[in-house]
This record gives C-alpha cells, sequence and structure tokens, in this order.
C-alpha cells in the first residue's frame, strides 16, 4: 500500500478525532449550561423559513449511521482500502458531522425550549463520543482488523457488534426527533409525576406503619436482637443500618412535635400535586401550538417556550424537593418539615400560576381548574 494513502489516512483521523473532541466540550457545556434565552438568529432557508433543527439532526444522525456501518465493514476486510476508509470518514466531518453540531446551532432556547436543547445536546454529544471511539479503532498501518487484532470489544464479535452501540446513539437521536418538543416534554413530565408519586407512597407506607412500644421490656429484646445479628455472619452492614433507621425514624405514639398531623397534611397535598402534573399534561403539553413558533408568530406565541422552561425547571425539582421532605419526616424534624413542605407547596402554586393561562393568554377550562386546584391547597 502507497505511503502516501496512509500518511492521508492518518492525517484525517486525527483531524477528525480533534474536531469530535471540540464538539464533545461545546455540547457538554450546553447540556450543563442554565436555561438563557438565546440572542442567536435563525438561520434561513432558500424560502426564506428558518432552518427545522430537529429534522437537520434527524437526517445527520441518520448519515452518521449509514457511513459507520459501512466503515465498520471496510476495516475488517481484506484487503484493507486505506483510500476507501478515508473518502467515508471524509464525508463523515464534512457532512453529517457539522450538520449534527449545526442543528444544536439552531435549536435555540427561544424556539426549542432549553430543556429540550439540553437533551438534543446529550444525545448528540453520545453520538460524537461513540464515533470518536470507532474512528479511534481504524488501522494505520494498512492492515485490516481480523482475529486477535480486531479490538472492537471485549467478545471479539467485530465491527458491527462495536458499531451496534453508535447506532443506539444515533438511533436515540432520531427517536428524540420524532417525538418533537411536545412528546419529549409529556414523557418527562410522566417521568417526574411518577418519580413524586413513589415518594408519596413510601411516605404514606412509612406512616401507615405502627408505631414502636417503647417499654423498656422491648428496648432490651431489641438489643439482644442486635447483638445476636452483629454475631451473624450473613448480616450485612446495610442490613443493619436499615434496621437501626428504621428504629429511629417511627413516629412515637404520643407523638409530641405533632408530626402525624404534618404527615397527612403532606399527603393530601402531595396527592393534588400528582394530578396537577397530570392536568398539565392533558391540558397543556397535549394543547402546545407549533413548535418551534413560526417567524410570524405573534408575542403569545413567542412566550411559549419562555413558560414552559420556567414550568419545567419547577416539575423537575419538585420530586426531588418533595424527597427532601420525606427525608424531613423520617428524621422527625418538624421544623424542617414545615420549611421544606411550604417551599414545595409554593412550587406547585407558581407552576399553576404559570400554566393557569391557555397558550394564547386566555382564559379556559384548565384556568378553571387550576382556581380550584389552589382554594384546595391552602384549605389543606
Amino acid at each position: 500500500m502507497a505511503p502516501e494513502s496512509l500518511q492521508s489516512l492518518d492525517a484525517i483521523l486525527n483531524t477528525s478525532l480533534t474536531l469530535l473532541a471540540q464538539l464533545q466540550t461545546a455540547l457538554t457545556k450546553i447540556h450543563a449550561t442554565p436555561n438563557q434565552p438565546s440572542s442567536n438568529t435563525p438561520t434561513l432557508t432558500k424560502e426564506g423559513q428558518p432552518i427545522d433543527a430537529i429534522a437537520l439532526a434527524r437526517d445527520s444522525a441518520s448519515l452518521i449511521r449509514a457511513h459507520t456501518t459501512k466503515l465498520s465493514l471496510l476495516v475488517v476486510n481484506e484487503p484493507f482500502s486505506a483510500k476507501a476508509v478515508v473518502g467515508i470518514v471524509r464525508d463523515l466531518v464534512g457532512g453529517p458531522v457539522p450538520g449534527l453540531a449545526s442543528a444544536l446551532e439552531e435549536c435555540t432556547p427561544d424556539r426549542y425550549t432549553s430543556v429540550f436543547r439540553k437533551e438534543l445536546a446529550w444525545c448528540c454529544r453520545t453520538v460524537f463520543i461513540e464515533l470518536s471511539g470507532l474512528l479511534s479503532k481504524v488501522p494505520r498501518d494498512g492492515k485490516a482488523l481480523s482475529g486477535s487484532k480486531e479490538g472492537f470489544g471485549p467478545d471479539r464479535k467485530g465491527s458491527i457488534a462495536f458499531t451496534g452501540v453508535l447506532w443506539a446513539a444515533c438511533d436515540e437521536v432520531t427517536k428524540l426527533a420524532n417525538l418533537g418538543i411536545g412528546g419529549f416534554l409529556k414523557i418527562k413530565v410522566e417521568e417526574w409525576r411518577d418519580t413524586l408519586q413513589d415518594v408519596m407512597e413510601e411516605l404514606k407506607e412509612w406512616g401507615d406503619e405502627e408505631a414502636e412500644d417503647e417499654e423498656e421490656g422491648d428496648e432490651e429484646d431489641e438489643v439482644d436482637q442486635l447483638a445476636e445479628g452483629l454475631q451473624n455472619a450473613h448480616l450485612s452492614a446495610q442490613d443493619m443500618v436499615d434496621d437501626m433507621m428504621d428504629s429511629a425514624s417511627a413516629i412515637p405514639k404520643a407523638d409530641p412535635d405533632k408530626i402525624r398531623p404534618r404527615l397527612e397534611t403532606s399527603l393530601k397535598r402531595l396527592r393534588l400535586v400528582t394530578i396537577l402534573y397530570n392536568a398539565i399534561v392533558k391540558r397543556r403539553i397535549k394543547k402546545l401550538p407549533q413548535l418551534p413558533p413560526p417567524a410570524t408568530a405573534d408575542e403569545d406565541a413567542q412566550n411559549v417556550t419562555k413558560r414552559l422552561d420556567e414550568a419545567a425547571a419547577v416539575l423537575r425539582v419538585l420530586p426531588d424537593r418533595c424527597g427532601d421532605l420525606a427525608c424531613a419526616f423520617y428524621e422527625l424534624e418538624p421544623d424542617e418539615i414545615d420549611s421544606i413542605m411550604d417551599q414545595c407547596f409554593l412550587d406547585a402554586f407558581a407552576v399553576s400560576e404559570l400554566l393557569g393561562r391557555s397558550w394564547d393568554g386566555g382564559k379556559d377550562e384548565f384556568t378553571e381548574w387550576t382556581d380550584k386546584f389552589q382554594e384546595e391547597m391552602k384549605g389543606r
């Protein structure tokens, strides 16, 4: 094989890997950056319309998948053709790779929401990571990978098995693009709701446990049981921690700090909050206007993405905050319970207020529902 061909292969691989590393860094920053409006002006097509970032991401991911399928076959078949590999890599870095990066540039928060942009950035970053892995395995000595030198995974099944990871990453981009902004947000809100329901169920089960008898005889029995457990080789450290935590967190029968009334109030409100999540999906997410909004959209339509980002920020953090509330209950800390409980339900109020009006700024059935929701929350 001509030395020039190997030199060209070496050069294009080095350039490509450097580019992919830079893109990974940029996309990591996008995913980690707090929600901020973008000042970028959308690039227009020949027809004068903004470029469809979602379609561009889908098409670019599909092309990367197709090109790397060819590449993975070339590197394990004899005779190895450095020229053919160079051609495919050049096509990758000259088309779909920058295309996928451009999709993120066009996927501005003010048109596509920050929450969707961050998810797309993360999916695209994964594609670039896996593509870097594949390119780093391309042989530079002019000999195809075969047998013990194949090196495409612990099971040594070849490039198709290794490339399957990259295919999956490309498929995730396609899946996200096919969902669109509304479909993605629906799934996320339902996931956050499910987490919230899990917290609520755990709290309910904890509250339903019968308070332990604090008589001296029972305490002595408990000490004896723990001592026996320490001698039991089958009792793990985690089992002992769980036993001690369970014992410490039970609500005393006397309940001097009024933990149980607080628990009952919190559970009632948490149930209302989970209903709010369901209502948001049904009455707001499923009835989203066109996103991204057309260039001719009025101010209300352009504010939809801002409202969605503000609501998503609260809906995402509420389950975590309620998890903190559960911990405060388990530790029997009344002041901490009151503080976190107030913040949880202030957040729920804020979301209901933010999404109370329809997307065009008017009142509708959901507006009336949120008014009743707020009244119920106050009354609990």
